[in-house]
């Protein structure tokens, strides 16, 4: 019997085992951002302080798992806010439905060149993993421990 990941490092472990193309990676690297940030904005729009409390219940998940993912997932939050923020509000509902249509298409394309089918279809805790899949990157090449 299969024993469902706990920590971190098992949690990346497995997301990874579905990302292992390079240009699956990449894509990765770009479209899910984007997806986060359309997410945000789309929760913006219907109230700024409805994507406040996502954000928070996310960093109390994040914070459970790794403090290091859970302080650049804030930031990361942090700079997204301020973005949605300074945007006219006209434009948030539509600019954010148009990013996640495409990057949901980058992403699909990506796991059709990687020849295996998202993480999240298996368990939806995955769509909360990718962000720090993708932050991992970024503190494996500063050398920051999470």
């Amino acid at each position: 019997m299969k024993t469902e990941p706990r920590t971190i490092h098992e949690l990346l472990a497995q997301y990874g085992e579905n990302h292992r193309d390079p240009m699956n990676e990449w894509i990765h690297c770009v479209c899910v951002p984007l997806i986060v940030f359309s997410l945000l904005g789309m929760l913006w729009w219907m109230h700024p302080l409805v994507a406040v409390a996502v954000v928070a219940a996310s960093m109390a998940y994040y914070w459970k798992l790794s403090r290091p993912f859970a302080a650049g997932m804030l930031v990361m939050a942090l700079v997204m806010l301020g973005v949605l923020a300074a945007l006219p509000p006209i434009t948030v509902l539509p600019l954010t439905i148009m990013i996640f249509v495409l990057a949901w298409a980058g992403q699909f394309i990506g796991h059709v060149i990687e020849g295996k089918k998202p993480s999240f279809l298996d368990d939806v805790r995955f769509l909360l993993i990718g962000p720090l899949f993708v932050l991992g990157f970024l503190y494996r090449r500063f050398n920051l421990a999470y």
